[in-house]
């Protein structure tokens, strides 16, 4: 199992009220929810190893320098992303908390979570589930492996099982073409402008016409004019440029330079000492209790 900590720690963090406080009043929420996350995922999926993976660089040079917009919009200043203010000092707790339980916690200079997670999981020589509300990632589901995306927009204990057949039947494409088809459509809440004039029907239309973006690529560079929805082989023309490099934006890195990490999920806290430290300063007696119970019942 890979969680895709920080958009678990955003959830917990606008899901659970800023009154939830350490006792010197410090907001605890994201903190707190997590831990709670992560003690319901391991319950009821019982995973072998598990993995919090982080944003070295939530904005990486290699996606700026290909499509200067790439999360533009969210910057609030030089290359700092824009965070709630009292959610920024909620994170080094919770990579703290992970360290001291004995958690894999993950992550690579110059990439984001969803290059770990992507790394990890083509590394990977069994099962994967991805716990994650980035759609993004349902590029990796993969049937025959399997790797499937746990997929948190309804909720931790109201999650959708994202496989081939899940995507085909959302968008109308083939299971493993999310990426391709992200790439024609755009998304505006990372700022990917997509090809102008191809809403989600007509690239979905492409995708399956032609079965793959390079494929559709090569024939529009070969002046191929079947296949094309009316007016969609001039907007795809227009865009060549963008074509050209949204791909490395769009998809995940299979290669971020990983260290080999002991991934077990643990049965006890490999540094008990600093996690009732850690307990004690911000009140998080109850939802640790709740985890390390969860983990010594579930870790072989």
């Amino acid at each position: 199992m890979i969680l895709d900590t920080p958009s678990l720690y955003f959830r917990a963090y606008y899901g659970i009220p800023e009154s939830m406080t350490a006792p010197d009043g410090m907001p605890v929420n994201a903190v707190r929810g997590l831990i709670d996350m992560i003690a319901t995922l391991v319950r009821d999926h019982h995973p072998s190893e598990l993995v919090a993976t982080m944003d070295a660089d939530w904005r990486p040079a290699f996606r700026v320098d290909a499509i200067p917009t790439y999360k533009a919009h969210r910057v609030a200043f030089g290359n700092t992303e824009e965070v709630p203010d009292t959610l920024v000092p909620q994170i080094p707790v919770i990579e703290q908390v992970l360290d001291a339980v004995g958690i894999a916690r993950m992550e690579a200079a110059g990439y984001e979570a969803d290059d770990v997670i992507g790394t990890l999981t083509a590394r990977s020589t069994g099962a994967v589930d991805i716990v994650t509300g980035d759609r993004d990632l349902f590029q990796l589901v993969d049937d025959a492996r399997p790797v499937r995306v746990l997929y948190t927009a309804r909720g931790i204990r109201n999650l959708q099982i994202v496989d081939e057949a899940f995507v085909t039947a959302k968008y109308g494409i083939p299971g493993r073409s999310y990426a391709d088809f992200a790439t024609l459509r755009g998304d505006p809440s990372d700022g990917l402008p997509g090809v102008a004039g191809v809403g989600e029907k007509t690239a979905a239309a492409l995708i399956t016409r032609f079965g793959s973006l390079d494929a559709l690529l090569t024939a529009l560079d070969d002046g191929t004019t079947e296949g094309f929805p009316a007016g969609a082989r001039t907007k795809l023309a227009a865009s060549r440029d963008y074509l050209r490099v949204a791909p490395k934006v769009v998809e995940v890195a299979p290669d971020a330079p990983l260290p080999a990490t002991d991934l077990t999920l643990p049965a006890k806290p490999v540094d008990p000492e600093s996690l009732v430290s850690l307990a004690d300063r911000y009140d998080l007696n109850s939802p640790l209790n709740r985890l390390l119970t969860t983990l010594t019942k579930h870790a072989t």
